[in-house]
């Protein structure tokens, strides 16, 4: 079963009185109302071809349970549902549906750390150990210092995926960390791009000596709550109290599977812990476009969006190859170059679940993804939707010089 769920929340309307309001306060030129206007078309438009795309995508690989949303000049302006919770149909999929956003969750540690920095509590560039004294690692000949930075921007120098095997079998991060004592970095911190999930884990360490505050409160405190993000949390306890939420599922040779959620991954909260819906992810959409400055600021938001190395390697991503003129990691997220435009953005896969969210701050627009299903759909759909949207923003540029 597909029902389309889509909230417009009368934009057209309120747009035209703000615009109209504007023009008669201010004395904006006519101009200024068409380029709105056009800007206010291109995106609605780029939504109903959206919703096309989803709908079909989803019948065709008989997606369990999916959800999407478009923001929009500080609005969630649309949303997409489709499917159940599980595979006995007994809930569909809705606006307040919890899913689990896997490496999502990794933009929501580089915000809360460029808040902490901004405040003074930390410097970006401060050692981790002076936070984790007890994580070693061989130096592998270089005296060089792992900093806050270079955890939050994949370019600590290990191998990628470090221990991931040892999250995958349920191990506390702490004692994952004893193990990097025998581990060399491949190249120094700094120098190359290195995914990781266990060493993007330290920046719990970091916030928790620095505000006395365990790492998933201060997420609370300071983004959760303030953005009423409400059915927000993090980690697998929080999630299966949750009663609207969506079960996991595997793909098998008989078509899609239930499965028992996991808790894998929660061990590294920072990295792969975070519970929300849709309309959750909308509101963090917003804040993160510059709209809700008393919680994010831009200067905390710029910080978490600056280069940290470039990652060549996603220029072959299946999704964007072709596309991309450059890319490169920051804090918690990346940043794609498509020729002038620009995008932030951050995916995220654990058993049972996909995530995805983009960015555009230059047209102030955002799109986020949440599926219970392992499908390679949602990296699918949100490139057609940015390489639709960025090329019609584009056409309708030159057209108006």
């Amino acid at each position: 079963m597909l029902h389309r769920a889509t909230l417009n929340l009368k934009l057209s309307k309120r747009i035209a009185i703000a615009i109209a309001l504007s023009l008669f306060v201010f004395g904006l030129p006519a101009t200024a109302f068409a380029q709105a206007a056009e800007q206010q078309a291109i995106v609605l438009s780029a939504a109903e071809r959206m919703d096309q795309r989803f709908r079909a995508k989803m019948n065709e690989e008989r997606i369990p349970g999916s959800a999407w949303a478009i923001v929009h000049q500080g609005e969630i302006v649309r949303i997409g549902l489709h499917g159940f919770v599980d595979s006995r149909r007994s809930r569909p999929v809705d606006q307040s549906t919890v899913f689990r956003i896997a490496s999502v969750s990794k933009g929501f540690a580089g915000v809360l750390s460029a808040l902490l920095a901004s405040e003074g509590l930390i410097t970006l560039q401060d050692p981790i150990r002076q936070y984790a004294p007890s994580f070693r690692f061989k130096s592998g000949g270089n005296n060089v210092e792992l900093t806050i930075e270079d955890v939050l921007g994949q370019r600590s120098g290990f191998v990628p995926n470090a221990y991931d095997n040892l999250i995958e079998a349920g191990t506390p991060r702490q004692q994952i960390y004893l193990h990097f004592a025998e581990l060399a970095p491949i190249c120094p911190p700094r120098t190359c791009y290195s995914y990781q999930n266990s060493v993007f884990s330290l920046i719990e360490d970091v916030v928790e000596t620095a505000t006395a505050v365990p790492y998933p409160q201060l997420l609370e405190q300071r983004i959760f709550q303030p953005l009423a993000m409400q059915q927000a949390s993090v980690g697998y306890e929080a999630f299966k109290q949750a009663e609207n939420r969506a079960e996991p599922h595997l793909k098998t040779r008989f078509g899609w599977r239930q499965t028992e959620p996991r808790s894998t991954y929660y061990q590294v909260s920072s990295a792969a812990g975070i519970n929300a819906s849709i309309n959750d992810m909308g509101i963090w959409a917003i804040a993160m476009l510059g709209h809700r400055p008393e919680v994010i600021p831009n200067e905390a938001i710029q910080a978490s969006l600056e280069p940290m190395i470039q990652t060549r390697r996603e220029l072959r991503n299946r999704n964007w190859r072709g596309v991309l003129s450059d890319a490169h990691y920051a804090l918690g997220w990346r940043l794609y170059q498509i020729g002038d435009q620009s995008l932030a953005l951050h995916s995220g896969w654990v058993a049972g679940f996909r995530a995805e969210i983009t960015l555009s701050h230059a047209h102030d627009l955002g799109l986020v993804i949440l599926m219970n299903a392992e499908s390679r759909a949602v990296g699918e759909l949100n490139s057609a939707f940015w390489q639709d949207a960025l090329i019609t923003s584009s056409a309708a540029q030159i057209s108006a010089d």
